[in-house]
């Protein structure tokens, strides 16, 4: 990502749904969170999951995740979750994603994870090329 783009921040409110016995969000849970912004993210460039499946035969699958879990969130609380510092290759994206909490004029980081996206055949879930149309929209963005 270039200097002057910024992140891309999707925001969370936390759901009684969402947290676990002990009354914070379920560790699994912000593995979902993570997912939803970056399906966000494409959808802002106007990409929509099941357009690249059926117009371009690809889909995108997480091939890592190394996640940090620093702080809880608790139930009702906001979060944002960004999608930055985005690497993209041929066949394969790399980003981090930070989970930060809102708290009046102010923000926490309490999730940091490096997720690493491949570009797949829908069909043979074989690594390909990311198609050149999509791959010319998210250079130019990033």
């Amino acid at each position: 990502m270039s200097e002057d783009m910024k992140p891309f921040h999707w925001p969370v409110r936390i759901y009684y749904e969402d947290t676990d016995a002990g009354g914070v969000v379920f560790y699994a849970n912000y593995l979902r969170f993570l997912e939803r912004a970056r399906t966000e993210w494409l959808r802002s460039f106007g990409f929509e999951q099941d357009q690249l499946r059926s117009e371009y035969g690809i889909v995108f699958a997480v091939r890592e995740v190394d996640i940090k879990y620093l702080k809880p969130a608790r139930f009702n609380q906001q979060l944002t979750v960004s999608v930055e510092n985005i690497q993209l290759k041929q066949a394969s994206m790399a980003m981090q994603q930070l989970v930060s909490k809102l708290d009046a004029d102010k923000s926490e980081l309490i999730v940091k994870a490096a997720v690493n996206v491949v570009c797949l055949h829908s069909e043979q879930f074989s690594p390909c090329p990311i198609p050149k149309p999509i791959f010319k929209v998210l250079k130019a963005c990033i």
